[in-house]
């Protein structure tokens, strides 16, 4: 059994988070990973509206009755959606544990500590990560430039950043970017954290509502399958490699601009990839971890697996490196 602070603070079995993922993290997904004693979250944005969020939460109690949490992201739009209405969902559903990532989430903290909700939000470096403890986060989830999505500007690689966050840090740190196993776990673990958080490895498990054309290609894909768009913006994101995300790049290359792309990038383009198998129809992300990525387990099997093959790992490998 591997207990730390973050197992103890957060109340889950396992250091191990499957953190939210637009169009993926689902109820059979969540339920999945809370049941082989992990903590997965709902994407909040996922669902249409706040009330079919309320719905999805039902659905998440209905498989399990371990800890979940619900995802937040808040990010400049047009045409925000009303976070404040998806918040208030999430407190009346009587959901515990909320991440938050994107924009700062003070402005929603009194209402999650009125409730009792824990907050997990999820940085991109020291600096963010010590605001975050500053405004009264409960933990941090720091993300590694290896990372999927966006791994901000600093191109900080995991090895660096999650030391220099523990050392920084007062409160939990979940390690993100570049873990799919216990030789992952085992490492964040030594260099300070107190869990890992994975993206691209619980996308590619049984459970996972995606289509099985894009699991199959994450298992075929190796370290170098990944695109790094939207770099001259300084809105990096890392995607899986494919024909549009090579277009984009190509695109900024020339000296466009993000009108030039928009279209290729749509999120709706996106869905399509995860929907139908179609994995050229737009971007989707992916992490370099991808070339760790041999199977498609479900969600016990993976977390199983890690959690006993980290204990060998400590009790026999590492413990034989001392005289």
């Amino acid at each position: 059994m591997l207990r730390t602070r973050f197992t103890e603070e957060f109340g889950v079995e396992h250091p191990i988070v499957q953190g939210g993922m637009m169009w993926v993290g689902r109820a059979e997904l969540v339920a999945a990973v809370a049941n082989a004693g992990g903590l997965g979250f709902i994407t909040a944005l996922t669902q249409p509206t706040p009330e079919d969020l309320r719905k999805e939460i039902a659905r998440a109690r209905e498989l399990t009755d371990k800890p979940f949490g619900v995802n937040v992201t808040i990010l400049p739009s047009i045409n925000p959606p009303p976070y404040e209405e998806y918040v208030q969902a999430i407190i009346e559903s009587g959901v515990k544990i909320v991440e938050t990532a994107g924009s700062n989430p003070e402005p929603f903290l009194p209402g999650y500590r009125a409730a009792g909700i824990k907050v997990l939000h999820k940085c991109t470096s020291v600096r963010h990560a010590l605001k975050a403890q500053k405004i009264g986060v409960d933990g941090v989830s720091i993300d590694g430039f290896e990372c999927a999505g966006h791994p901000g500007e600093d191109d900080v690689p995991g090895l660096v950043l999650i030391p220099a966050a523990a050392k920084a840090l007062e409160i939990p740190i979940i390690a993100s970017g570049g873990i799919a196993d216990a030789r992952g776990l085992v490492a964040a673990l030594a260099l300070g954290a107190d869990g890992v958080n994975m993206g691209t490895r619980f996308l590619c498990t049984r459970e996972s509502a995606v289509h099985q054309k894009v699991k199959e290609q994450i298992v075929a894909h190796t370290e170098r399958n990944t695109q790094l768009i939207f770099r001259t913006m300084r809105n990096t994101a890392r995607v899986a490699d494919n024909e549009i995300s090579r277009k984009v790049v190509e695109i900024e290359a020339a000296g466009g601009k993000f009108e030039d792309v928009r279209e290729l990038v749509a999120g709706v383009r996106g869905r399509r990839v995860f929907e139908d198998g179609d994995l050229d129809a737009g971007i989707w992300s992916a992490g370099q971890v991808q070339g760790l990525i041999d199977d498609i387990p479900s969600c016990d099997e993976l977390i199983s697996r890690m959690v006993s093959e980290a204990e060998s790992l400590i009790n026999s490998r590492l413990a034989s490196f001392v005289a």
